[in-house]
Formats: C-alpha cells, sequence, structure tokens
C-alpha cells in the first residue's frame, strides 16, 4: 500500500487521527487506566516500530527506577483530546506527523520545549525545528524527516537532468509517458508552485500567517502553467494522472523519471527496476522547495510528571534514530545519526536527505486542512483551463474554508 504523509481533517469528530504510517482503528490507548506511577506514551508508529520504541522506553526506564508504559494508538480526534485532558491521557506522545501539532496546541495540550533539551546545531538543519514551533517557540520535539524526490531509471538515462527544463526534454525524447507523478495530488505539486514563487500561507519561520495566501499569485500561476505544459503541450501524462498510473509507468519502464517518497522503493525493487534516487533538480532557477514531513513528539501539557516525561523524551529522541532506521527506514534528524555508514552507503536515503536540504515543512496550523480539497482544482488546470482563474477559484475556496472552520 502506498504511504501518505498528509493527515486529513483531524477536526472532524469521529475520523481518525493519521500519521503517514498509522491507520484507523479502535483504541487500546483511549480506554486504558492510567497507573499515576507510570509514564505513559503513546504512539502512532508501525507496530514493529512501537515495539522498538517500548524496548527503548524500558531502558531509560531501569536506568532511572521508573515505569513506562508504551501504547500504539489510532483513537479518533475527539476521543484522544477527551483522554488527553483526563487523568486516562498520556504523558507524552512520540511519533506523529508535525502538521498535526497546530491542532493540538489550540487546544493547550502541548507543553513548551525546556530551552536546554537540545543543542539545534546537532541537527541536520533549521527546518525540522521550524516544522514544530509556533510563535518562535518549540512546542514538539523533531525525531525524524522525510520528503519526496525523483527517482530515474538507471538502465535508460545516460546522464542525470541538471535543470527541470533538462529532465522535461530528455523524457520527450524517452517517450509520451517519460516523466509521470501524481500531478492532481498538491502534495507533490507543490515543490513547483513553492519553487515558482507561490506559497501556501505566509509569515516568518514558526509564525504562519493564514491571512496571507499565496496560491494565486504570479509565481503560483506560472508553476500551474508549467504543470499544464506537461500534460497539454508536452504529452507526458493525462491531465487525470493517479499515483497507482505514475508508480506503474515507472515499474514498466514506461517512464524513466518519476517523483515520489520512500514508501515507493520496497514496491520498484520487487519489480527488478535498476534505479537511483536524487534531489529534484531546479525549478526556475532554484532548488526545488518539495514538502517536508517531520515526524515529532511532544509532552502532554496535562502530564504531572513533567519532568520525568521530558526526561524520557530526550532519551527516546537521543536513541530511536538509528533503530527505527533499521526496521521503518525513518530518516534520523540528527546528524550523529545521519553520518553512520548504514545510512551515509545507502544512496536512495542519500536522495532524500538531499531533497530535505530545500524543502520546506508542511504548515504545522489546523488551516492546513482548508487548502487540500481546493487544491483538487488542479485538474481543471491539467485539463487546460485557464491557471489564472482556476488560481482565483483556490485561492477563495480556501479562504472561504478558513472562515468556515471558525464559525
Amino acid at each position: 500500500m502506498r504511504k501518505k504523509l498528509r493527515i486529513t481533517t483531524m477536526l472532524v469528530a469521529g475520523i481518525c487521527s493519521l500519521s503517514m504510517l498509522a491507520g484507523c482503528g479502535k483504541s487500546s490507548a483511549v480506554s486504558a487506566e492510567k497507573d499515576s506511577k507510570e509514564i505513559v506514551v503513546w504512539s502512532y508508529l508501525m507496530d514493529n516500530e512501537v515495539e522498538e520504541l517500548d524496548n527503548i522506553a524500558q531502558e531509560w526506564a531501569k536506568e532511572n527506577g521508573k515505569k513506562v508504559k508504551v501504547i500504539k494508538d489510532n483513537s479518533p480526534f475527539q476521543s484522544f483530546l477527551q483522554a488527553a485532558n483526563s487523568s486516562k491521557g498520556p504523558d507524552l506522545v512520540f511519533g506523529i506527523t508535525h502538521n498535526n501539532l497546530g491542532t493540538f496546541q489550540q487546544a493547550g495540550l502541548l507543553s513548551e520545549v525546556p530551552k536546554d533539551f537540545a543543542n539545534k546545531e546537532e541537527y541536520v538543519n533549521s527546518a525540522v525545528w521550524d516544522a514544530v514551533s509556533y510563535d518562535g517557540k518549540a512546542y514538539g520535539v523533531p525525531l525524524s524527516m522525510e520528503t519526496y524526490a525523483l527517482f530515474y531509471n538507471k538502465d535508460k538515462v545516460k546522464e542525470v537532468p541538471k535543470t527541470i527544463e533538462d529532465l522535461v526534454k530528455q523524457a520527450k525524447a524517452y517517450g509520451p509517458s517519460g516523466f509521470q507523478f501524481s500531478m492532481n495530488e498538491f502534495y507533490y505539486g507543490a515543490a513547483f508552485v513553492q519553487s515558482y514563487g507561490g506559497y501556501i500561507f505566509g509569515g516568518d519561520k514558526g509564525n504562519i500567517k493564514v491571512d496571507d495566501i499565496g496560491l494565486a499569485n504570479d509565481g503560483a500561476i506560472k508553476a500551474y502553467k508549467f504543470l499544464q505544459d506537461l500534460v497539454q503541450k508536452d504529452k507526458l501524462m493525462p491531465a487525470d494522472i493517479t499515483a497507482d498510473i505514475a508508480n506503474s509507468s515507472f515499474k514498466t519502464g514506461d517512464a524513466i523519471f518519476y517523483i515520489g517518497g520512500p514508501w515507493d522503493i520496497s514496491g520498484f525493487k520487487d519489480a527488478g527496476v535498476n534505479f537511483g534516487v536524487v534531489k529534484i533538480p531546479p525549478i526556475n532557477g532554484t532548488e526545488a522547495k518539495t514538502f517536508m514531513g517531520v515526524q515529532a513528539g511532544f509532552v502532554s501539557s496535562k502530564s504531572p510528571v513533567q519532568d520525568e516525561a521530558w526526561s524520557l523524551m530526550k532519551y527516546l529522541a537521543n536513541n530511536t534514530g538509528e533503530r527505527l532506521y533499521k526496521i521503518g527506514n525513518r530518516i534520523p534528524v540528527l546528524k550523529v545519526e545521519l553520518n553512520k555508514d548504514e545510512i551515509k552507503n545507502n544512496e536512495f536515503t542519500q536522495g532524500f536527505i538531499a531533497q530535505t536540504n530545500s524543502a520546506v515543512p508542511i504548515p504545522n496550523v489546523p488551516e492546513i486542512e482548508s487548502v487540500w480539497k481546493p487544491m483538487e482544482n488542479m485538474t481543471r488546470i491539467l485539463s487546460g483551463e485557464d491557471p489564472e482563474a482556476v488560481a482565483k477559484d483556490i485561492e477563495k475556496a480556501v479562504k472561504d474554508g478558513i472562515q468556515a472552520s471558525k464559525n
């Protein structure tokens, strides 16, 4: 199954709170009674990752003479919110995609990260901390990161393209399906919009202004036109392109270039494709500004054991990187982990790491949920409608959605 980064509408009661690798289901965490003498950790990672997380947490517990319970949680948001505001809630949440944090912050559930918690110079870049910050203050701890990059067929690509224009030229010379990706998903299209000068919300890093929407400015419109040309002029993919179509085209060799994420690697290996992963070549003369997702952890503001919870969080942040990479392919954010041979010698991982250097964290405010649906209008642009007119419709729909969410 293809794994998604984006999390859909946590604010609607009954909708499951998902991270990229979490599914819906009845939560054992919400119904569990909490022992006040133990530190409770809820996690949204995969089952095998939660098992390894528990092993690491128990190491800390043994060293410090404490009790720790680690629980995999898939609870609906409203159930989580109720539990988190009661004695049944977690002290610590580990492994949730950062763009959910805005919802928790507005609900008053996040404790500010202590000033002396970490040396930010030890992290891969400042963007991972921007992803978990509001008004210049960190309310979460970055644990791992992910983005998408360029896959290319090593048997059919003589030279890795140096620009996006070069990529298109090579793809057209190869055939009508030479370059494919899920253009109708804004998660991927954002790389082009942002590289051309468009943006979702304005404001400084860690201080997002949701009333400043840049999805219909000149840069965004130029990006929409570029994407439209890939379909209408260059004939590289159909207007109704899907992830499955693009993925299949790369597997069969019809496409020699494909934009995707780490979740695509195993499928391409199984299909016997001889491929490489590199950063997306410059778009509009600038390094491609793909979306970045950061898996994060936070300590609940309702926890009565704040000091112990932060001590455990620090231990987990410093000791889970390598072990979760081995079993879950999660790319660590600490430089010391990234410099280990297992990661340095993995060409696929290195391709994604290179891309994170210019990646932009998905906005971590609840208003981001008002963006995904309007951006489905990309299909209209790809089908040949005027990009400027559709851009205005997109911007209006985003503004209307934000306003509706406040009523």
